[in-house]
C-alpha cells in the first residue's frame, strides 16, 4: 500500500530534479516499511505559485508530503518516514527544513484495496503463502 503524494510550487524544479525526487521517496518508503519497492507509488503534484501561501506569503517554496500507511504500523516507524521524507525534500528540492511539512494518514486495512480485494484479504494471503513456504 505505501503511497505517497509531494505538494510543490510549479515551474520551480526541473523534470530530472522531480524524478530525483520519486525516486529517492520511493526507496526511502520502501526501506522505512520494509516493502518492496515495487509497491511504492508516489506523485508529485505541481501547484501553480499563486495557488500557494506558507507563512501568509503567496508562492513560497513549502514543500508538503503525505504518505498513506496501513493502520498498525507503530509510531517509531511512522516518525522515521517523517524524518526521512523531510531529509529527502531538503536535499533534493533545497528547501529550507522549518518549511518542510510531511502527514502520515493511516489507514484501516478494510478500507484500502489491492487487486480489487481489501488489504486485510490481500495481506492475510501473503502471510499464509509464506507459512505454506510459498515465494
Amino acid at each position: 500500500m505505501p503511497i505517497f503524494e509531494v505538494h510543490v510550487v510549479a515551474d520551480r524544479h526541473p523534470p530530472e530534479r522531480l524524478d530525483t525526487l520519486l525516486r529517492e521517496l520511493s526507496a526511502r518508503y520502501a526501506e522505512v516499511l520494509e516493502s518492496p519497492v515495487e509497491r511504492v507509488r508516489g506523485f508529485v503534484t505541481a501547484h501553480r505559485a499563486e495557488h500557494v501561501s506558507a507563512g501568509g506569503v503567496t508562492g513560497a517554496e513549502a514543500p508538503y508530503a503525505t504518505a498513506l500507511v496501513l493502520r498498525g504500523r507503530p509510531a517509531e516507524q511512522r516518525h522515521r518516514l517523517i524524518a526521512a521524507f523531510t531529509d529527502v525534500l531538503v536535499d533534493v528540492l533545497g528547501a529550507a527544513r522549518g518549511s518542510v511539512r510531511v502527514r502520515i494518514e493511516q489507514v484501516d486495512p478494510d478500507d484500502w484495496g489491492i487487486a480489487g480485494v481489501p488489504a486485510a484479504a490481500a495481506r492475510a494471503a501473503e502471510i499464509a503463502a509464506r507459512a505454506g513456504g510459498q515465494p
